[in-house]
């Protein structure tokens, strides 16, 4: 029977009663897809094939080096019971223009976002001109090839491994290296120094039960992550996932000096001050939610995501802030990312290296204004209903959830006309005077979609 991707129960993979078509969909599946892969270090090869059955040759030769889904769970529970380190993480991804390519029809594709390429979807994603992106998104990309580790070791062992079998007739058009990012207390963070990652869709059976909660239900169905892989040799039980990755460059210096200007013309003083960031990002910077507290918890508290906004207007946590903006989650069962199926799968990495310290307090003039930010990606079973849902119809659309919401202040791209207001003090019903947006802080040099395919198409090429 086929795998049913739209079961109301969380996925419990390691069941005796699974059947025999979900143990070869996780047999056939790439990791880090389902559940996040350790990637702390992580190589992204962007690669040109300049001869097609060349590139399906490499392509295959890469099946060696990889592991399905069901293998990284596995080592995740041995590593949970163990401390046992698993196997470096090798993805593949094969871009529409990397089918053709290979000789592949990319009829059976569903995705019309796939299938144009992110370059041609720029003006629907309000991006920068394509001659503006880094050069080597600027070309043809046809597949990439992600290495990803807990350490830069086995990353760069791996990585040798995999250019020793690029053919001749390839190139690497470029590469970024991910290192992770975290601070004091050793929670992973973005440049902004903000806690990042929480709020993840959850599809697997011991994932739910280790984040439970009453107001927000962080189970998803598969069919939010997964899609059949139309060139397999079984669709019906060979799946892959649509990726996008967009690199994103983040002005630290601009973002501060935002916080600041707003803590000043709110009158914030003091202990208020960071008040400001979390009105811009819904947390502060330890991760504590808005929508909870008005002050940050004490460290060593854990990160809180058991939250709604059903009975917060605005006054709590701004209706323009960013993880509102990008995760509305107005009820217990998720409200529009639920309905909508709009819930990525994230599985971004920091990029560049800092001198400071990202989480403190320190002067905005300290900060980089560059070289620094998120290869942002993520998992969808639709680009188009997902990614581009969230960025056109979400985070750039001003009168998301209500007329004068604003841009997200984080990841929102165009024109910042809309004045908004916000909070004078914590969880109060006076709001400020309408003011400018937050300028664009972050900024997109360059991405490409991709569909990871099954291993037992790569096997099969």
């Amino acid at each position: 029977m086929p795998v049913n991707l739209s079961n109301g129960k969380p996925l419990a993979w390691d069941s005796a009663k699974l059947d025999a078509d979900t143990k070869a969909m996780l047999d056939n599946l790439q990791p880090n897809i389902l559940q996040a892969h350790v990637r702390e270090s992580m190589s992204l090869l962007l690669v040109h094939f300049g001869d097609g059955a060349d590139g399906r040759r490499f392509l295959r030769s890469l099946v060696p080096l990889m592991k399905s889904a069901r293998k990284h769970l596995e080592e995740v529970r041995e590593f949970n019971r163990s401390k046992k380190r698993g196997t470096p993480y090798v993805g593949v991804g094969i871009s529409k223009l990397g089918y053709l390519k290979l000789g592949e029809s990319t009829t059976k594709f569903t995705d019309n976002a796939f299938k144009s390429g992110m370059k041609r979807r720029k003006d629907t994603l309000s991006d920068p001109a394509v001659d503006a992106w880094e050069k080597h998104y600027q070309g043809e990309i046809h597949a990439i090839v992600l290495v990803g580790d807990a350490t830069p070791e086995p990353v760069a062992a791996t990585r040798t491994r995999v250019l020793a079998l690029l053919p001749k007739t390839a190139k690497i058009l470029g590469e970024e290296t991910g290192e992770g990012l975290r601070d004091a207390q050793g929670r992973g963070i973005e440049h902004f120094g903000y806690v990042d990652g929480r709020s993840q869709p959850l599809f697997l059976a011991d994932q739910v039960a280790a984040e439970s909660g009453t107001n927000w239900n962080p189970f998803f169905p598969l069919s939010h992550v997964l899609a059949a892989d139309p060139l397999a040799p079984h669709p019906s039980r060979h799946f892959g996932s649509y990726l996008v990755l967009r690199k994103l460059e983040q002005n630290v210096r601009a973002f501060r000096e935002a916080e600041e200007a707003l803590a000043d013309a709110l009158g914030f003083k003091g202990e208020d001050r960071p008040l400001a960031g979390a009105m811009l990002v819904g947390r502060f910077r330890n991760g504590t939610p808005l929508r909870l507290h008005g002050r940050p918890s004490a460290e060593g508290h854990p990160v809180q995501n058991d939250f709604s906004y059903r009975d917060d207007p605005g006054s709590r946590c701004p209706v323009s802030a960013h993880i509102r903006k990008a995760n509305p989650r107005d009820s217990r069962d998720g409200g529009l990312e639920r309905a909508l199926g709009v819930m990525m799968a994230r599985r971004g990495q920091t990029y560049g290296r800092r001198t400071d310290r990202p989480w403190d307090d320190a002067s905005p003039a300290t900060r980089p204004t560059g070289g620094v930010g998120l290869l942002f990606m993520a998992f969808n079973s639709s680009l188009q209903s997902q990614f581009e849902f969230t960025q056109q119809s979400w985070a750039d659309e001003p009168a998301f959830p209500a007329e004068g919401t604003g841009h997200d202040p984080v990841i929102g791209q165009g024109r910042r006309d809309v004045k908004v207001r916000f909070p004078t003090e914590w969880d109060g019903k006076k709001l400020s005077a309408p003011r400018q947006q937050v300028p664009q802080t972050v900024t997109m040099k360059g991405g490409e979609y991709f569909f990871m395919p099954s291993l037992a198409y790569l096997k099969g090429l």
